[in-house]
């Protein structure tokens, strides 16, 4: 009988759709069996896990290295990714942004190879194109890539990449298609600008507290429900990214209501934080969309729970906490940290505080992010998936500290919190790349993932 590489004992294994105890075999990277370890051949390595939790490795697809607002690297991005218990990440590659500047002749094809070119990631990792010009040449641009296979694209419908309605919807209509998908960053960039204006002049406007009223709910919603009914018009695949509220998220159920390809999902910070947050640290927690009410919290778990919301994302854009402060909140760059400590912490509030299943967990965090974005061995516990699986201590009690980022951030939001559960080990591909919180694998493990189209039937 043949030797296989390792076997993982002694643990309860979570799936996407049962909690049972039992064993995983693995061999070349590839799960090779689920159950009891003595229907697998002898392991090279038999690992016990001490009756701790074998999840999948998490798929996040909402982050930012290696950009113009981003400070993390694909090696310190992947480091932090790893020890968080993160397997598989897709990341931003912005069209026209080349080394610090903009440039107006820059495609979508170059930004994908200046991601590619040099990068050691220690995860698995994928690129979205992001379009940030009105050009008919993006057009042209977008069957090669999806040939290659990079299968989504974001957009901007505020800011200074904003692109309009009409463009939009154009876009759409070549994913459609494609079979490729569509993800947008939605706010109403006229409200805001105007609401923005307005909380500046206020008596006391400069507060951080006062934030969230420049980028009111209401700008989310407006323009998260027009954005996916452009979709719906297409026939296209649309993915809202960063949902916060309970008006965005009811604007985007109103759409899913005709069994359209519409999906959202929101961020671990939207369910772990609230406004409260900027009175406590200030211009550090500033984010677009912001922080939201104890109410929209609430409203985005009955939706994790209904399905309108089907993916937790970490929207990672590490930054030092020389951009975020030392000034008023309008000059602070956005964006929060947390691809080390989203899976702890999402665990605390959903699972501890909330009662979600560990089988709901892994469907938000592993499953669903991998089958929506085209990654079929990936998100899941069963042979012929990818090894990347994490051991996770539901009872150890910790405190998280800045001092153990692995992220070129130099500070958390969750700095000072203490919540029980922590990621134990973290395997890619069979390969222990975290033990413990520290880094043992060496950088350029990971591989740039070609991915398929997705079905989203």
């Amino acid at each position: 009988m043949a030797v296989i590489d390792t076997v993982l004992v002694g643990g309860t294994v979570v799936t996407a759709e049962s909690t049972f105890e039992g064993s995983v075999a693995i061999d070349d990277g590839t799960i090779v069996g689920v159950g009891d370890e003595g229907a697998f051949p002898d392991a090279e390595e038999r690992i016990d896990v001490d009756g701790n939790l074998v999840l999948p490795g998490v798929v996040d697809p909402h982050t930012h290295l290696a950009g113009y607002n981003s400070v993390d690297s694909y090696e310190t991005g992947t480091a932090a990714a790893a020890a968080g218990g993160v397997t598989s990440l897709l990341t931003f590659a912005w069209q026209g942004w080349d080394d610090g500047e903009w440039n107006d002749e820059g495609t979508l094809a170059g930004a994908v190879e200046r991601h590619r070119d040099g990068a050691a990631p220690l995860v698995d990792c994928g690129v979205h194109p992001v379009i940030t010009r009105e050009s008919p040449a993006v057009f042209e641009e977008l069957p090669a890539l999806v040939d290659a296979g990079v299968t989504s694209f974001k957009l901007f419908t505020t800011d200074d990449i904003r692109l309009s309605n009409g463009f939009i919807g154009e876009v759409f209509r070549r994913l459609a298609d494609l079979g490729a998908v569509g993800m947008v960053h939605t706010e109403d960039y006229s409200v805001c600008e105007r609401r923005t204006a307005a909380v500046k002049a206020e008596p006391g406007g400069e507060s951080t507290a006062a934030y969230p009223r420049s980028r009111p709910d209401y700008a989310e919603a407006m323009s998260a429900g027009s954005v996916a009914r452009l979709a719906v018009a297409a026939d296209a695949k649309y993915y809202g990214v960063h949902t916060t509220s309970e008006a965005a998220a009811e604007a985007i159920a109103a759409v899913r209501a005709d069994g359209s390809n519409v999906r959202a999902e929101t961020c671990t910070h939207y369910t772990a934080l609230t406004e409260d947050a900027y009175e406590r640290l200030g211009n550090r927690a500033i984010m677009a969309p912001p922080l939201r009410t104890s109410r929209d919290v609430d409203a985005l778990f009955d939706r994790l729970h209904d399905g309108t919301l089907s993916v937790v994302s970490t929207d990672h854009v590490p930054l030092p906490r020389e951009r975020k402060e030392g000034g008023p909140w309008w000059e602070s760059a956005f964006g929060i940290n947390s691809l080390q400590t989203s899976l702890p912490v999402f665990h605390d509030v959903a699972v501890n505080e909330r009662g979600l299943s560990y089988s709901h967990l892994v469907r938000l965090m592993c499953r669903n992010p991998a089958r929506t974005f085209g990654l079929p061995r990936k998100g899941r516990i069963e042979p012929g998936a990818d090894a990347d699986l994490v051991v996770f201590d539901p009872d150890e009690t910790y405190t998280i500290t800045a001092d153990r980022n692995h992220s070129n951030a130099d500070y958390s939001v969750y700095e000072g919190r203490t919540l029980t559960g922590r990621v134990k080990r973290t395997f890619v591909r069979g390969t222990l790349v975290a033990d413990d919180g520290d880094i043992v694998a060496d950088p350029g493990h990971g591989t740039f993932l070609r991915r398929e189209v997705p079905d989203w039937g």
